[in-house]
């Protein structure tokens, strides 16, 4: 049994009683207290305004309210809104907290599609790295108890893919394999390395951000989620998925042709002389 798993027996358990103990929800309280207590900083530091209409995007109408507030406030106060913008949305991130694609929408109203899309990875990036570590405190316990199957599969996928693993996890931000919600909790939990976690996430966001952003111009004319992503945006970004996964593919179907077809001991000089 590989490094992290559980039996049946184990998974039952853990799943019929609260899954973390008295150490672990000390821990993660301080750490949503800490960024709690960040977020209430900055709100302090902002410049004098009537902030009522403030809060966490739900829906377009939300979006659409914060976009005609912060507009002229955006032009007189930029740095402090995208202190402002980025602290929200690593919270957001960090906490699994739905949402985020409203921030990104919000993103390409308020600074155009080049800076809206920069400002967007920048803080996908660094929330989603927060979310990592804060798995490394609290995760492998609630994952076990809440997405067994889920977190078997994704091991499963990047043992398999060790070798060509950015490659995969590139693959899995491209396209809607896992949530990308998941892929950040899980992937320590599942030994994927932090610097490939980072690349893959810094290079696999841009796309669907990109996309996400440039919606973000025409806000008014959106009806619902749905418009984000027409056939042809579905299209390409499955199409730079399965690129991305290529190399993978093909390093394993190699791996089952040696060790079908060639002597053990060829096999294991050659797979010594790549490496």
């Amino acid at each position: 049994m590989g490094k992290g798993e559980k039996s049946n027996g184990e998974l039952e358990a853990v799943g019929s009683k609260f899954p973390l103990s008295f150490k672990e929800v000390a821990t993660a309280s301080t750490v949503v207290f800490g960024f709690v207590l960040g977020l209430l900083c900055v709100y302090l530091t902002m410049p004098a305004s009537d902030y009522s209409f403030l809060k966490l995007p739900r829906t377009l109408e939300d979006i659409q309210i914060l976009r005609y507030h912060l507009e002229s406030y955006t032009s007189d106060y930029t740095a402090q809104v995208l202190v402002g913008y980025c602290a929200v949305y690593i919270f957001m991130q960090t906490f699994m907290i739905p949402g985020t694609v409203f921030m990104s929408l919000l993103a390409g109203s308020l600074f155009g599609v080049l800076k809206g899309v920069a400002l967007v990875v920048f803080a996908a990036t660094a929330g989603a790295s927060s979310c990592f570590f804060f798995s490394k405190l609290i995760g492998r316990p609630l994952l076990f108890s809440l997405w067994p199957d889920k977190l078997e599969f994704f091991q499963a996928q990047v043992a398999k893919r060790r070798e060509r693993l950015l490659n995969y996890m590139l693959f899995l931000r491209l396209t809607p394999t896992l949530p990308n919600t998941f892929i950040n909790f899980a992937s320590p939990i599942v030994d994927v390395p932090y610097h490939t976690f980072f690349l893959a996430t810094l290079l696999g966001l841009i796309p669907a951000a990109f996309v996400t952003v440039k919606a973000g111009l025409t806000l008014g004319e959106l009806q619902s989620i749905g418009d984000l992503y027409d056939f042809q945006s579905i299209a390409t970004l499955f199409f730079i998925g399965v690129v991305s996964i290529t190399p993978t593919l093909t390093s394993v179907k190699e791996k089952q042709y040696m060790a079908v077809y060639l002597p053990v001991d060829y096999t294991n000089k050659c797979c010594s002389h790549w490496r």
